[in-house]
């Protein structure tokens, strides 16, 4: 949290972008039967700039001077971001800065590759283009902007008869995006949309070589026994293609793990035929004891591999190779009509949060997979991607990490013009319809075999109309896509589907805790596919590395200001409501340091109210809740809302309120009804648990406390009552502090959950439910916490490096002080020597609240690395505890 952190402006640790070559390269291509090789050594350039015709620009030797080096998937903005042509559009209104005029007109993508054999068969390969493109090669036009359009069709262009000896370039013409026309991706309201509006090429373009019969779609279905996990029946499918003149008999090959199949595919000149293998022809496909794909916490992750080769006159012509996880998964409605997710038999509550990639879609592998590390960190296990859909690594990676994946379309663009309501999206033309039904069949063959993908939506605001619906299905119906398949994330029905079962009701922006136990809106019932609480002020670190000094003035004095670095949305263009209600409810912030200290404190209580209420309702027998999709996980910019850590992977009260909430065994109160309850995210029971509750005034004065002993509680999310608090308590102040502490049978402490509450409560008016909050007429008083004196916490810290390149860091907190004040959501903070967050970290526990004489031990992972050769410190603060930065050598 850096409650009290003062660090300035610098270039600590942020996503790792790939930077572009400082000259042209050319990419040499693997002769390999199978291979493919992505293409790399971009340069770009305005058409603008560009006076030669395109059969010139796609020459061999063409000299494109003065273009601008770019990465393999690149935006043409990201490229020159990395080329340093402009500053930094993360750091206050510099994006602004940035002339969209640049980007009206289409850009040249160049790069040089070279075949050692071409006579070989050789094709490129790609998807990706944002958003349309004319493509080229060695001077030949092989394809039209016409054809290539859409952010996530898949081509594949036999270049054969172009490809020579020597040097050989291939170009790109890539045309404007704009997301209200196009079937490509946009930013809707979450962040301030970058000048060029993505335009580029964002994956891979493959040059892949073969013989005469390419091997394509290759796919295994999967059939796993339920519930017994006894036995699974594996087929697979694959489709062979005969690209030559003559006719051929293939030979296709395969392998998944220790069994091996065969067959002869005899094929006319340009034939396909989808070749399938099935237990009953293969009976090693019916495997016994199979090794089940569970999401994490619920068991392993063991990916299996497929692997075909077709031959032809024994000389190997293609491969292909898969991997995929044996799973099962339903998502029935409920009797209330809500999704019910259930993986290999078992019920669970999905848990999650929305995804942001960087505003300038740079993949990075490892920033991603940190952020995934992060959602695994915070009790999380749900991943829903609205549109943004990204590379196979980052489904490869939650395959590897168990993290469950709702990919899909998304709202308030094209891809949802043509729909009642879908503005501003314009309507779709007659041309739209195949583009869209092709990103389908693109989308759904890329991603069918990931055992972490278990639906996909689509539609995300509002449900497809039925034609669009259609060509959706038929598309996955032709993939052999084997999940669930969701209307839309709203509460909205279409023609084949029916219901989505699924709720989009908010809120977006501020509500209070005990708003969240509530039956009705975005309360704890059913699935919520997007919400949170809206604003997350970062720490005081990150704030002043995104915002200049005037703009962090002006943000804890004028509620009423527009935030350049929340929304372009005029919904969400201010903090006012955030603002009113943290001054309402804490008192008005006397500073900046003053205005971020108590954002943290809100932040913390209102996203462990989102997920605890969650949690506890999902096995109530009245209208359980079966989803929640925290709004969002990240984002892709330096911002000031939707985020439970920030683009430089921060982490402040939001971040630890979430990881409080999911602890695997977890003590927590009711806002509702004052309940005090057990929940058991682990697969197994719990019995012979002691739960206790204390109250006390903010002066650490103890006025009421209970403890109930032999405690059981089921497992697989399930939740007891332990006990209820009394409607009032005598001597109780206005604002008040209650401690839970859950002991097991030796009494171990195994959880603690500190609240800060009021006796005169937060009163929300119901009747004026806006689509993106409900208004709140009184808060509740929590200005009492003003008045704690100031707590001493003393803190020892000693680090231990391990061979795989990460670090430990072992802090003991010990609150010092002689009266009974506790020190509360005390926070330690991992730092390089000159006060910068080192980033990521990975803390065991942290914002800890300790009473005097109590001591915690925390544990911080990290990157040996990232302090850059300097020694690690710990920086300790809170909302009553004086700043100090101790050693941690």
């Amino acid at each position: 949290m850096g409650l009290l952190g003062t660090l300035t402006t610098s270039a600590w640790a942020g996503p790792h972008t790939e930077r572009a070559a400082s000259h042209p390269r050319v990419t040499r291509i693997s002769s390999a039967p199978g291979s493919a090789t992505a293409l790399s050594g971009y340069t770009i350039q305005s058409t603008a700039k560009v006076a030669v015709p395109p059969d010139a620009v796609s020459s061999p030797g063409y000299p494109a001077t003065d273009w601008y080096p770019a990465g393999s998937r690149s935006t043409v903005l990201a490229a020159l971001l990395a080329d340093g042509v402009y500053a930094d559009p993360f750091y206050s209104t510099d994006q602004q800065r940035i002339p969209k005029a640049d980007f009206q007109v289409p850009w040249w993508y160049r790069s040089d590759f070279t075949v050692a054999d071409p006579s070989e068969r050789t094709y490129l390969d790609f998807s990706g283009v944002v958003s349309a493109a004319d493509v080229y090669v060695n001077g030949r036009q092989v394809a039209q902007a016409a054809d290539v359009t859409g952010a996530y069709t898949h081509h594949e262009l036999d270049v054969t008869s172009l490809v020579r000896q020597g040097t050989d370039t291939v170009a790109f013409r890539i045309r404007p995006n704009d997301p209200d026309k196009n079937l490509t991706m946009g930013w809707i309201d979450w962040l301030q949309p970058p000048p060029d509006q993505n335009m580029g090429i964002v994956r891979d373009v493959l040059v892949r070589r073969g013989g005469p019969v390419a091997v394509r779609d290759a796919h295994v279905l999967t059939r796993l026994d339920v519930p017994s996990l006894a036995a699974a029946d594996l087929t697979v499918k694959a489709l062979a293609r005969n690209d030559s003149d003559a006719p051929v008999t293939a030979r296709l090959s395969g392998t998944v793990g220790s069994v091996s199949f065969a067959r002869d595919v005899p094929l006319a000149a340009h034939e396909s035929k989808t070749v399938t293998f099935t237990p009953s022809d293969v009976p090693g496909l019916h495997l016994t004891s199979p090794k089940v794909w569970w999401p994490a916490g619920m068991g392993g992750q063991p990916l299996y591999a497929l692997d075909l080769t077709a031959s032809v006159s024994g000389a190997p012509s293609d491969t292909a190779h898969e991997t995929f996880g044996i799973r099962d998964v339903k998502a029935p409605l409920n009797s209330d009509g809500a999704r019910q997710y259930s993986i290999n038999g078992r019920r669970l509550l999905i848990k999650g949060g929305g995804w942001s990639p960087d505003e300038f879609l740079r993949w990075d592998r490892t920033y991603v997979e940190d952020r995934l590390k992060y959602a695994l960190d915070l009790g999380l296990n749900t991943i829903r991607l609205e549109g943004h859909i990204e590379p196979d690594e980052f489904f490869d990676l939650a395959d590897r990490y168990g993290i469950l994946t709702l990919p899909g379309w998304e709202c308030c663009d094209k891809w949802e013009g043509n729909v009642n309501g879908g503005e501003p999206g314009e309507k779709w033309t007659a041309a739209d319809y195949p583009v869209a039904k092709a990103s389908m069949a693109a989308e759904a063959a890329r991603l069918r075999d990931h055992p972490s993908v278990v639906s996909f939506l689509i539609g995300s605001d509002f449900a497809p109309d039925a034609t669009i619906e259609k060509n959706y299905l038929d598309a996955l119906k032709a993939t052999d896509w084997p999940d669930p398949v969701v209307s839309a994330a709203s509460d909205n029905s279409s023609s084949q589907l029916g219901s989505s079962g699924m709720k989009m009701t908010g809120p977006y922006d501020w509500v209070p805790p005990d708003y969240w136990y509530a039956k009705r809106e975005g309360g704890a019932t059913g699935f919520n596919s997007e919400t949170s609480a809206g604003p997350d002020i970062p720490t005081l670190d990150t704030l002043r590395r995104m915002m200049s000094p005037a703009e962090l003035d002006t943000l804890w004095k004028d509620a009423s200001a527009k935030q350049y670095h929340r929304s372009p949305s005029s919904t969400f263009s201010t903090l006012k409501l955030y603002d009113d209600a943290l001054a309402g409810r804490y008192g008005p912030p006397t500073g900046l340091t003053d205005y971020v200290r108590k954002a943290q404190l809100a932040q913390y209580e209102n996203v462990r109210a989102q997920y605890e209420a969650y949690e506890r309702n999902s096995t109530d027998s009245a209208r359980p809740s079966t989803g929640v999709i925290y709004w969002m996980l990240d984002s892709g910019w330096t911002s000031l809302h939707w985020q439970l850590m920030d683009r430089y992977l921060d982490q402040g009260g939001a971040y630890f309120g979430a990881k409080k909430a999911n602890e695997p065994l977890h003590v927590q109160y009711g806002y509702d009804n004052r309940s005090v309850v057990v929940v058991n995210n682990r697969h197994a029971s719990v019995s012979g648990l002691t739960a206790r509750v204390t109250l006390f005034t903010p002066d650490g004065t103890q006025k009421y406390d209970r403890t109930a002993s032999g405690v059981t509680v089921a497992g697989d999310g399930a939740h007891t009552t332990a006990l209820t608090l009394p409607s009032s308590v005598n001597g109780l102040t206005t604002t008040y502090l209650a401690r839970l502490v859950l002991t097991d049978s030796t009494g171990r402490e195994v959880s603690r959950n500190v609240y800060w509450l009021s006796t005169k409560p937060d009163t929300l008016d119901w009747a004026h439910t806006d689509w993106y909050y409900t208004p709140t007429t009184s808060y509740a008083d929590l200005t009492g916490l003003s008045s704690m004196a100031q707590v001493p916490v003393t803190a020892t810290a000693s680090t231990s490096t391990s061979p795989d390149g990460t670090s430990t860091t072992t802090v003991t907190l010990h609150n010092t002080g002689t009266g009974r004040t506790p020190a509360l959501l005390t926070d330690a903070h991992l730092v390089d020597s000159a006060g910068r967050p080192v980033l990521p970290v990975r803390w065991s526990d942290n914002d800890v609240s300790l009473w005097p004489g109590e001591s915690a031990t925390l544990t911080a992972t990290w990157r040996t690395a990232d302090p850059h050769g300097s020694a690690p410190r710990v920086r300790v603060s809170g909302w009553n505890t004086p700043e100090r930065i101790v050693p941690a050598v």
